[in-house]
């Protein structure tokens, strides 16, 4: 039973690793298409997210393959199944943390991301109030050219 329930805690871990490594691979995308100076803040922020990942990543490897050094490894057998909830708990606890700091980082991306279309949409808005004033300009130039022209001519 012991053995079953450390199969499942590993499967699960390692379905929640893949599922971070999945959201920062987004996080990524849509951080490289943001402006430079965003960008560099968060692929710096993301580049951190990933060292965190792989390091647990690791840490799950060992303890899985059961590459722990002996003394390690009889530690963990001799002190049962209490001791294996609470690396699991610590493990879970660490990853949570990890996904709340995902879920941070999403949310500032998506409100950048927000900001530069609202941005965005100014900028148009503004180009085209330009455009017709400009349009409007150009036919009161017009205008006041023909009027100036018949004044004079008649």
């Amino acid at each position: 039973m012991e053995v079953i329930i450390q199969i499942f805690m590993h499967l699960s871990i390692e379905l929640d690793v893949a599922h971070f490594a999945s959201q920062i691979r987004k996080m990524d995308l849509e951080a490289r298409s943001l402006q430079p100076n965003v960008k560099a803040v968060l692929l710096a922020k993301l580049r951190e997210y990933k060292s965190d990942l792989n390091n647990l990543k690791s840490e799950v490897k060992r303890i899985a393959s059961g590459n722990l050094n002996p003394a390690a490894r009889d530690e963990l057998l001799e002190s049962g199944m209490a001791d294996a909830l609470t690396a699991s708990a610590d493990q879970r606890s660490r990853l949570m943390t990890t996904t709340e700091r995902l879920n941070q980082s999403s949310d500032r991306i998506k409100d950048g991301r927000r900001t530069m279309l609202e941005t965005e949409e100014l900028g148009v808005s503004i180009l085209q109030d330009l455009h017709s004033q400009r349009q409007s300009l150009l036919h009161a130039n017009n205008t006041v050219s023909l009027y100036g022209l018949s004044s004079w001519s008649g």
